[in-house]
């Protein structure tokens, strides 16, 4: 039914929002992020920029849709380490050690490289 719904949508000249971006915002939700976690996660666009996406895109910057390619896939892994979905995220939030103390979400939000950190130590502790 929802797919329906965004092809009506998307027929009724209206913008789609990206999937990526769509399941980020569904991820921000799970994880519990605030608004300026959330703008700082994709690349700082600014809060009206950030809020029109939320309603309506046309093309992501490049920098956005690598950083959202990068979420997505820690997403991806937790779900696979964590049998429950609570605990990966919970995980997000929680001091690690392999991280000098910091929490995967501090790190992620230290920009790109951050994101590409996390993700990475992700991948090695499932085997990717």
């Amino acid at each position: 039914m929802r797919a329906e719904a965004l092809d009506a949508q998307a027929g009724a000249g209206q913008s789609r929002i990206p999937a990526e971006l769509e399941t980020f915002f569904a991820i921000s939700e799970k994880w519990q992020l605030s608004t300026e976690e959330q703008i700082s996660l994709i690349g700082s666009p600014g809060r009206s920029t950030f809020f029109k996406w939320k309603k309506e895109v046309g093309n992501l910057p490049q920098d956005t849709r690598e950083r959202l390619s990068h979420i997505l896939g820690i997403w991806k892994s937790l779900r696979i380490l964590f049998t429950q979905d609570d605990r990966g995220e919970a995980w997000i939030r929680a001091k690690n050690r392999y991280f000098d103390g910091a929490s995967a979400l501090d790190v992620m939000l230290e920009g790109m490289s951050g994101l590409v950190r996390v993700r990475r130590y992700l991948d090695a502790q499932r085997g990717a």
